[in-house]
Parts: structure tokens; C-alpha cells; sequence
């Protein structure tokens, strides 16, 4: 099945439980930018034919409810029930 103006693919994110001490969050932020920047990580990851996204926590959460919503609609047209 296929629905015009629809096409796949995969994306990466990291989260931390709600409440997680905002230290944490920021040393984790930073440590996942440098390594994000790294040409050689950089370079691993268009080698393999993907793009390096280093968004911000609204950024990723916006993204997370736009995605939700796209596939929602799918599984709603497609009439895809849980196994």
C-alpha cells in the first residue's frame, strides 16, 4: 500500500525521564553536541548515507509529535490494529 505524499525513514533521538536533574541533562546536551560535530562522526554517518541532526530538546519534541501525528493518520487510514 502506498499513500501519495508519504515516504519513510529513521531518525535518531536520546531522552531522559521527566525529572531528571537539569545538570544531567545539560552534560549530556553538551557531550552529544561535541560528539555530533565531530567530522568523523560526521563523515561515519553520511558514509552511510544519513545526515547529522543536532537539534534542540523542542526541536526533537516537536518533531516526536509531527511524526506521531503523520503515522497516526497512517494507521488510522490503513486500519493496522496491535498484534
Amino acid at each position: 500500500m502506498s499513500l501519495p505524499g508519504y515516504e519513510t525513514g529513521q531518525w535518531f533521538g536520546i531522552g531522559v525521564p521527566r525529572g531528571t536533574p537539569i545538570e544531567i541533562v545539560e552534560t549530556l546536551k553538551q557531550e552529544v553536541g561535541v560528539s555530533l560535530g565531530d567530522p568523523k562522526m560526521i563523515a561515519r554517518v553520511t558514509g552511510l548515507g544519513g545526515s547529522v541532526l543536532a537539534l534542540s530538546s523542542v526541536e526533537l519534541g516537536r518533531l516526536i509529535a509531527e511524526e506521531t501525528e503523520r503515522w497516526g493518520k497512517v494507521i488510522r487510514i490503513a486500519n493496522i490494529k496491535p498484534a
